[in-house]
């Protein structure tokens, strides 16, 4: 069976909630350059542009669950103010040394609340925001667990949810491993990118997962370099 068929279910070193230090650092540094040489990061915003041009609001909360070191909440926040959007973001992160480091990189950035927490606690989904955003966050978890995340986060967002994740590709796949294997200084990076991209999904994979988490009507769009754009309006 090609490794392709199917999502891998084995686990990242980043999923250690206990990691932290140089490496982290490391680590956090060159995944903000991978994201902004490949282009990823405006998947998310154009999740959030058409979510806010369907509901039209004075301001707007916006939650970045597995924000890591908040680079996304910087890219979103320099979005918004480009384009005259007022709002508020939440940074959470279920790893307290990833957040302490976003407090300090993302310091300048204002209208930012950073908190530890577990998405999976019940005390999350009670919390109400206007739109969920996750960016390579997803492919962390088993389908089960995504379709247990999406439900709360159904009863967690006013207006909808922006997913921003990987496209299973072997193009992708060798791609991410040669490039780390020459240019990475992470040895969290050489191990998790091309994992990552194994543990990514198959269009097919997102609309088993939504269906099963009770989403009927959803959007999905394919972006370059190989990346998913699901976008679900509550």
């Amino acid at each position: 069976m090609s490794i392709f068929s199917q999502r891998s279910t084995e686990k990242e070193i980043m999923d250690d909630l206990e990691c932290s230090g140089p490496v982290l650092e490391q680590t956090l540094r060159e995944l903000k350059t991978i994201n902004r040489w490949l282009g990823g990061n405006h998947v998310t915003t154009l999740g959030l542009t058409q979510l806010i041009s369907k509901n039209p609001q004075n301001h707007y909360e916006i939650t970045d669950i597995g924000c890591g070191g908040g680079d996304m909440i910087r890219v979103m926040h320099d979005w918004a103010n480009k384009h005259q959007i007022l709002a508020k973001f939440t940074g959470i992160d279920a790893n307290g040394n990833i957040i302490e480091l976003a407090k300090v990189r993302q310091r300048d950035v204002k209208d930012v609340r950073w908190r530890v927490q577990n998405v999976f606690d019940p005390e999350f989904s009670a919390e109400k925001t206007d739109i969920v955003t996750c960016t390579l966050f997803t492919h962390h978890f088993t389908d089960g667990e995504l379709v247990d995340l999406i439900k709360a986060l159904r009863h967690k967002a006013r207006l909808g949810l922006v997913i921003n994740d990987l496209h299973r590709h072997p193009i992708a796949y060798y791609s991410i491993k040669w490039l780390t294997r020459f240019f990475s200084n992470s040895p969290m990076v050489k191990n998790d990118a091309a994992l990552s991209v194994l543990r990514g999904f198959s269009k097919e994979d997102w609309e088993k997962i939504l269906k099963k988490a009770g989403i009927e009507s959803f959007q999905i769009r394919w972006f370059w370099a190989f990346r998913w754009q699901i976008c679900v309006k509550f």
